[in-house]
Formats: C-alpha cells, sequence, structure tokens
C-alpha cells in the first residue's frame, strides 16, 4: 500500500501540490479541488497510486486549480471597524457599534453593543453575533427539515472549518461552521437537507442526490453558488 500522504502535479508551466488522505468512508477513490488545494482521498485499504490518478486527471485538476486560484484573489479584506460590511444571510449589513442592552442584527446594520465591544472587540462582539445567529437559524431549518424528510437528528455543534461547510457523525451529530449563516437562505437550506439526507443514505448515491432533489429541487444552483461564492464567506484572511 502506498505511504505517500503528498505529492505534486506538473501540468503545463504549473507545478502543482496535492496531499493523500485514506478515509473509512469513501468506498471510491476521488481527487477534491477546493480554494484550499488538491487532495487525493483514497479508500482506507486501496492500493491505488495517487500519483497514477492525478497524472490521470491532470487537465481537468489545472482547470479547477485555476479556477480556485482565482477565487482566492477575489477574497475580500476585512476591516473590524464601524461602516465595514459583511453578509448575513444574503445581504450587507454594516457594523454600528451601539448603547444596546444587546448585540443584535438589524435590516441594514450589524448593531453591536458598544459595552461589549469595549470590552471584548469588534471581532470578537461580531463573531458572537453571528454565532449565535447561526445557531438560531440553523436549528429552526433542521427542524423544518427533519420533520420534512422523517429523520431523527442528533445534536448540533458550530464549528469554522476551512475545508467544508457542514458534516454528519456516525452519531447523528450534525456540524456546521458558523460562517455559513453569511449566504443566502435558500443555499443554507440545500446544505441542513444534504447532512440530514445523509441520516437516510450514508454515501453520495443516486439515492442519496434523489433524496436532496426531493426536498430542494434546485440543489444544484445552490452548489454552484457556494463554488462560485465561497471565498465571500470568510471572516478573516484565516478563513482561505
Amino acid at each position: 500500500m502506498p505511504n505517500e500522504n503528498a505529492g505534486s502535479l506538473r501540468v503545463f508551466d504549473e507545478t502543482i501540490d496535492y496531499e493523500v488522505r485514506r478515509s473509512e468512508d469513501a468506498t471510491q477513490p476521488r481527487i477534491d479541488v477546493d480554494i484550499h488545494g488538491v487532495a487525493v482521498v483514497l479508500p482506507a485499504e486501496s492500493d491505488i497510486d495517487p500519483q497514477e490518478l492525478v497524472e490521470d486527471n491532470a487537465r481537468w485538476i489545472l482547470k479547477q486549480w485555476r479556477q480556485y486560484q482565482d477565487h482566492r484573489e477575489q477574497a475580500p479584506s476585512r476591516r473590524f471597524e464601524p461602516g465595514e460590511t459583511f453578509l448575513y444571510r444574503g445581504d450587507d449589513r454594516q457594523i454600528e457599534v451601539k448603547d444596546v442592552d444587546k448585540s443584535h442584527v438589524e435590516p441594514e446594520t450589524f448593531a453591536l453593543a458598544a459595552d461589549a465591544v469595549e470590552e471584548e472587540g469588534i471581532q470578537d462582539t461580531l463573531e458572537s453575533l453571528y454565532r449565535r445567529k447561526a445557531r438560531l437559524v440553523f436549528k429552526s431549518r433542521i427542524d423544518h427539515y427533519a420533520d420534512e424528510m422523517s429523520v431523527e437528528p442528533g445534536k448540533l455543534e458550530l464549528r469554522n472549518q476551512r475545508t467544508r461547510w457542514a458534516s454528519c457523525s456516525p452519531q447523528r451529530t450534525l456540524s456546521f461552521n458558523w460562517r455559513l449563516v453569511m449566504a443566502p437562505d435558500d443555499v443554507i437550506d440545500y446544505v441542513v437537507v444534504h447532512e440530514l439526507a445523509h441520516l437516510r443514505e450514508k454515501n453520495h448515491t443516486r439515492r442519496f442526490w434523489n433524496l436532496v432533489q426531493k426536498h430542494d429541487p434546485k440543489y444544484e444552483e445552490h452548489v454552484d453558488w457556494l463554488t462560485e461564492n465561497s471565498v465571500q464567506l470568510i471572516f478573516t484572511e484565516d478563513d482561505l
């Protein structure tokens, strides 16, 4: 079995580094390309040579890799100060610091409590508000679709993973990246439906995607939106 955990691919005038991951959940080898780089995912006991796999798919990898390099260059530069705008449920809102008892979201602004900003700073206060609102939004949509899909999810966790928006554990725990609350509601709903579908179908089989489509007929548009706009859903440069 190959022991490599990284490698590089030369395509025309580009050298593309990749990492190799082995997964107990993977049933087929695959190549993941996103804004963070290239990963070859292999079933745990696979004897496939990852270098041969990337060389066989070199042109496709190069096309995807260049696309994400362009996305990276479009990443917004975030400033944590009054007047700066951040996305919330698909719309821009400006940061305002106000004499209010509790930070909250208004139709056009993030109203941050002055006392909290003085103690924690704008960045931490805004992140706390995002996380609080994200939990409420995700819980509401999970409850809605779990009933519609006749599934019983476990607990809800919020994370800030760089490489994925959500996951479903064998214990039925649903984990969501809190930054997803920056996306439009229909995109949030797609990710919720996707993870709940895993409670019925573990792998991305045809039955899985049929189930997703049943509850989100436009899911392909929402997948495309995430692919094209995920770079806009960053909080700091560390999220790239």
